[in-house]
């Protein structure tokens, strides 16, 4: 399959190639290897809700959090 790049740097990408991520709205861009990567990005799995399952991944509550924060607010020598 082909994608043209148009003179605003856009691409579109093909339907049947869209069809396989119906949730993906954002692709993170890479470049590997001399070839350019896209990967769908669930954009909600980012920022706070990201930040919020990787505490519970590591077991971490807002207890440790709390603490964590009056630690880095105090001055360090």
């Amino acid at each position: 399959m082909l994608a043209k790049k148009t003179v605003k740097n856009q691409i579109t990408l093909p339907k049947k190639v869209v069809e396989q991520f119906p949730a993906a709205t954002y692709f993170d861009v890479r470049v590997e290897s001399g070839e350019i990567v896209l990967r769908p990005v669930d954009v909600e799995r980012r920022g706070a809700a990201a930040a919020r399952a990787k505490l519970r991944e590591l077991g971490l509550g807002e207890e440790d959090v709390r603490e964590a924060v009056r630690w880095a607010r105090t001055k360090q020598p």
